[in-house]
């Protein structure tokens, strides 16, 4: 994902001329019966800040996670960016958001489920309060369960009642619409049975992504984006990750045969997303600005 500050100190963006991605182009040892069951990508190197960087009305599914830097677990925090510019933020791209979905168009974004650095706040809550702002209908809130206790950083006051400090080691993943729920069997399931069954319950355990293993600071696993996609799109649908830093989304919905389409603020993400897309699905990626 880009640093937040970097993307509010741009108001630019790329408008894409066409949004329906180009014919995927396979790499040599990628099998043909492979290659067809997938689906294309396109990047746009641009600002989810500008609402006219694609369509309106133009994608089904959105799958995100958002740049939370503010003070937050990251390394290259701007710990001058207040909480409260950064909802700001929030809801500007969620209404983006808002605008580029079809009507029944669905978003899952995955949050942690409240910050402790520079003041403690309910960061799943607020988002979901900018969302419901923004035109999004609220849906479900799906727990994912890292597995990670051993982040934990304090306990506060030790074994005293004084000031216990608590920290829920799971994120959070919203799930939204767009003027109605269900848009009936206007396309393919490709969920099994199994999956459908396991995955409607509200709370997942799969464990994290290295960040050292894929070359981003916070990349989600392809986990998260493989049930959102199957779960909650058709395979005709076009999915979007609008902070699409590693292309973790982009390269489920390809796998899956669906449409992609990415937008990010830095090139040097973009490059590689490419790479990663290429290596993964053997899909040259085509990038706009």
């Amino acid at each position: 994902m880009t640093n937040y500050a970097q993307m509010v100190g741009l108001t630019g963006g790329a408008t894409a001329a066409a949004l329906r991605p180009a014919a995927p182009a396979s790499s040599p040892a990628a099998p043909s019966s492979l290659i067809e069951s997938m689906g294309s990508a396109r990047l746009v190197n641009g600002n989810a800040l500008d609402p006219e960087t694609l369509p309106k009305d133009s994608v089904d599914l959105i799958v995100t996670s958002p740049p939370y830097n503010v003070g937050m677990d990251y390394d290259q925090s701007d710990d001058t960016i207040t909480y409260a510019s950064y909802l700001d933020f929030t809801r500007t791209w969620l209404a983006n958001g808002f605008r580029w979905a079809r009507p029944g168009g669905r978003l899952c974004v995955n949050v942690s489920i409240d910050k402790n650095r520079q003041g403690k706040a309910p960061l799943s809550s607020d988002v979901t309060q900018r969302a419901l702002d923004a035109g999004w209908s609220y849906h479900a809130t799906i727990v994912w369960n890292e597995g990670t206790i051993s982040k934990r950083t304090a306990w506060g006051s030790w074994r005293s009642a004084s000031a216990p400090h608590v920290i829920a080691p799971v994120e959070t993943i919203i799930v939204l619409y767009k003027d109605f729920w269900r848009r009936g069997n206007v396309g393919t399931s490709t969920i099994s049975a199994d999956d459908f069954k396991e995955w409607v319950l509200g709370v997942w355990g799969f464990p994290g992504e290295s960040a050292k293993r894929i070359g981003h600071e916070a990349p989600f696993p392809r986990e998260l984006p493989k049930r959102c996609i199957q779960l909650f799109s058709f395979r005709e649908d076009t999915v979007l990750d609008p902070f699409c830093g590693s292309g973790t989304t982009l390269v489920e919905a390809v796998s899956t045969g669906r449409s992609a389409v990415g937008i990010e603020l830095s090139a040097a993400y973009c490059e590689l997303t490419q790479k990663r897309l290429m290596r993964e699905c053997g899909v040259k990626l085509p990038v706009s600005s």
